[in-house]
């Protein structure tokens, strides 16, 4: 495990891995700290709307691909992926948010969906989940985050009791990290912040 590092390092460090060691698990106390950092997350009206499942063991850890992809898919960009110790699914909780917001504090007198100019459930929660990214990096892991298809989730809340109001965002697969190839998606190099950045004026 490396030492904690400067955060820049961390940020310039990160990247999606996608090839673990399957004989090295996440130690406990990082595994924890994932989690803790993640619970340290922002969030709108301090609403916290998010929920971690923790996936360590190996028969936990089939169930969820077997549910989650199609045969064959895992032999393929998955290969290196199903080797991850440690997955962690996480979800957002939209109704945490709907009854924060209709407290007396926020001056709002019902849970009217249309009143939120994005989902911040879900962007909170996609947050949670760079911290997780970003602490890995930290700890010396690998890390990959990656979504669901929609047609996998009704067989991944019946596979893990997950309750309908909690819907997933993306999965965070863990591990040491072995020799894997770049994505090809990298060759379109960085965009340049001339692009990307607009100040004063679009």
């Amino acid at each position: 495990m490396l030492g904690a590092m400067e955060f820049s390092e961390v940020v310039r460090r990160r990247r999606m891995v996608r090839a673990y060691d399957p004989s090295r698990p996440v130690p406990p106390g990082i595994r924890d700290k994932l989690l803790a950092n993640a619970r340290h997350a922002p969030s709108a009206g301090f609403s916290q709307g998010w929920g971690f499942l923790v996936l360590e063991a190996g028969a936990d850890r089939d169930l969820f691909w077997s549910v989650t992809t199609e045969e064959g898919e895992a032999d393929s960009w998955l290969s290196g992926m199903t080797d991850a110790p440690l997955l962690i699914v996480c979800f957002s909780h939209k109704a945490a948010y709907l009854d924060r917001y209709a407290e007396p504090d926020k001056g709002w007198t019902d849970r009217d969906e249309n009143r939120w100019p994005v989902p911040y459930w879900d962007i909170d929660t996609g947050m949670a989940a760079l911290m997780i990214l970003q602490t890995a990096v930290d700890q010396g892991l690998g890390a990959c985050f990656f979504g669901i298809p929609p047609e996998f989730i009704p067989p991944l809340r019946d596979a893990f009791g997950v309750p309908d109001t909690f819907s997933p965002i993306g999965v965070v697969s863990v591990g040491y990290r072995r020799a894997d190839q770049a994505s090809p998606s990298l060759r379109r190099g960085r965009r340049g912040a001339d692009e990307v950045v607009h100040h004063g004026r679009w």
